[in-house]
C-alpha cells in the first residue's frame, strides 16, 4: 500500500534516517530528513510535504509558513514553540503541536544540578584541583557554598518541570514557594509548597530562584534589572526554561555589581552565543570575581539518550494520530486556528 501522507523534518536533531519516527508511522508516511539548523529546508521540500516534525532550529517564520502549500499539521519535537509563527500557521489552517510529555526529568535533576553545583562549589574545586593538586586543596575556595536545608527556593512556573524540581528540591530539604498565576489554587497544597501570589514577593524571598515558565510576551524579559535587583544579594538564578526570559546585559551587573550572588544558566536568548558579550566573554576569561558564581551548559538540560527517544517517539505519535484518524492533540494554537486543512477522506 502506497504511503498517504509525505514528512519534512528540516532540522532533524540525530544521526539516523528517522528511524524512530518511521517506526512510528509504518506505511502510512513516508519521511524527508534534513539538518540543515537555522537555514531550514529548501523550499521545493516545503512545498510538497504533508506534515512537519520540527526541532528547536529550523525558522518556522511566516515566510517558511507561506511556502506549506499542502502541509496538515506542524508538530514540535519539543515543549517550547516560541520560534513558530503560531498566527500564521493558524491563518492558514494548520493545527500546531507540541510534544511536552518528555524530559520533564531530565530538565528538573538539571535545575538541581546546577543548583547544588553553585552551592556546594564542585566547579571550583575540580578547576583548581585540576590546576594544582596541591595549593587548589583548598575546601574554602568557593564562594556560594551554604547549607541547602531550610534555604527557600523559588520556583517561578509550576508546570511539569516546575512542579517536579520542587519535589526534588523539597528531598535536599529546602523549603519551596512558587508563583504561577495560571496554575488553579490548591495545586500548591497536593504539592507540599508555599503559593506566592506577587512576582515581587517571590523575587525577595527567594534564596534560589528557578524559572519553569515558558517564554511568551509576558514572561521576556522578566528577569531583568528591576527583577534582579529585587532578590536578596546572597541569591542564586537557575535558568533551565527559555534564555530570553533573563536579560542577559542586565545579569552580567548583576553579577559585576553584587545585585545577586550567582547564576547557573543551561540557556540563552541567542544560541550558540555571541562570544563577545561581556558575560559571556567574562565567564571565558575567569576573573577572581566571577570565579565559582557562574554556570553555563549548552541547552542541554533536556538531554539524555532517553529523552531524545522519547521526544522522536512521542511526536511521532501526535503526528500520526492527527494524519490518520484526525485526533488532535496538544494543539498549542488553537486560539487563531478559524479553520483546518482537510484531511483526505474527511
Amino acid at each position: 500500500m502506497a504511503a498517504r501522507f509525505h514528512i519534512l523534518i528540516p532540522d532533524a536533531q540525530y544521526p539516523d534516517d528517522s528511524d524512530v519516527e518511521r517506526g512510528v508511522a509504518g506505511a502510512l508516511c513516508t519521511f524527508e530528513t534534513y539538518r540543515a539548523g537555522k537555514a531550514g529546508a529548501p523550499a521545493d521540500a516545503c512545498g510538497r510535504c504533508d506534515g512537519m516534525l520540527v526541532w528547536h532550529e529550523a525558522p518556522m517564520d511566516a515566510a517558511t509558513i507561506a511556502r506549506l502549500e499542502r502541509c496538515l499539521v506542524i508538530v514540535r519535537c519539543g515543549v517550547g514553540y516560541d520560534h513558530i509563527d503560531l498566527q500564521a500557521a493558524g491563518t492558514a489552517g494548520i493545527p500546531v503541536c507540541n510534544t511536552p510529555d518528555y524530559g520533564t526529568a531530565e530538565v528538573a535533576d538539571h535545575a538541581i544540578a546546577l543548583l547544588l553545583a553553585l552551592k556546594r562549589g564542585l566547579p571550583t574545586y575540580h578547576d583548581a584541583l585540576r590546576a594544582d593538586a596541591v595549593r587548589g586543596f583548598d575546601c574554602f575556595a568557593p564562594p556560594l557554598v551554604r547549607r541547602l536545608g531550610g534555604a527557600m527556593l523559588g520556583i517561578l512556573g509550576l508546570g511539569r518541570i516546575g512542579t517536579a524540581t520542587a519535589l526534588r528540591a523539597k528531598a535536599f530539604g529546602l523549603e519551596v514557594q512558587a508563583y504561577d498565576p495560571y496554575v488553579p489554587r490548591g495545586q500548591e497544597i497536593a504539592l507540599g509548597v508555599r503559593r506566592v501570589d506577587r512576582l515581587d514577593d517571590l523575587l525577595a524571598t527567594s534564596d534560589v530562584l528557578s524559572l519553569h515558565a515558558p517564554l511568551t510576551e509576558e514572561t521576556r524579559g522578566m528577569i531583568g534589572a528591576a527583577a534582579l535587583r529585587a532578590m536578596p544579594s546572597h541569591a542564586i538564578l537557575i535558568n533551565t526554561a527559555r534564555g530570553a526570559i533573563v536579560d542577559l546585559d542586565a545579569l552580567y551587573e548583576a553579577l559585576r555589581q553584587g545585585w545577586i550572588a550567582g547564576a547557573g544558566l543551561d540557556v540563552l536568548p541567542a544560541e550558540p552565543p555571541d562570544p563577545a558579550h561581556p558575560l559571556l566573554r567574562t565567564y571565558g576569561e575567569d576573573p577572581d570575581w566571577l570565579r565559582g558564581r557562574l554556570i553555563v551548559t549548552p541547552h542541554a538540560a533536556w538531554w539524555s539518550p532517553e529523552s531524545q527517544t522519547d521526544a522522536r517517539r512521542l511526536s511521532a505519535e501526535t503526528l500520526v494520530a492527527y494524519l490518520r484518524d484526525g485526533h488532535l492533540r496538544n494543539c498549542v494554537n488553537g486560539d487563531v486556528l478559524r479553520h483546518r486543512r482537510p484531511l483526505p477522506g474527511a
